[in-house]
């Protein structure tokens, strides 16, 4: 089984930005753990501060090869109707993350473009969202 988590903007941050929320482990340091993890599954990531290319990777992996995405589009996903209409527009299952509860966050966080088309939503776990998307999926 083939997963591909992809991560929006600031996720490369991770470690340094906001550890209060964020937590201290980098994504890079996580994402080894999660490999460890689920030696069963191929996993690879991506990520990226720009729009277009948050779509352009959809893209890629929504039609071929992919058996699951998770997605934490960061910022964007309160933002882009361009990243919810390419998640509506693949045929591999997305489960959006999100690190923390953006429903205790500021109001603006509590919209989303992506949960609507989404298989599913993860959110409030700090990293374990991820680990628990990737069950989800496989």
């Amino acid at each position: 089984m083939k997963i591909i988590i992809i991560n929006g903007p600031n996720l490369n941050l991770l470690g340094k930005r906001e550890p209060e929320v964020y937590g201290k482990t980098t994504f890079e340091e996580y994402f080894a753990s999660l490999q460890f993890k689920f030696t069963s599954l191929q996993l690879e990531y991506y990520q990226s501060n720009i729009e277009g290319e948050i779509i352009n990777k959809l893209h890629e992996c929504g039609f071929d090869g992919y058996d699951g995405i998770v997605l934490n589009a960061g910022a964007y996903t309160h933002t882009s109707i361009g990243i919810g209409d390419a998640v509506k527009g693949i045929e591999t299952p997305v489960v959006e993350v999100h690190i923390s509860n953006t429903f205790g966050r500021e109001e603006f966080r509590h919209v989303s473009y992506i949960s609507p088309v989404a298989k599913g939503v993860i959110l409030g776990f700090g990293l374990k969202s991820y680990d628990l998307a990737i069950h989800s999926l496989s």
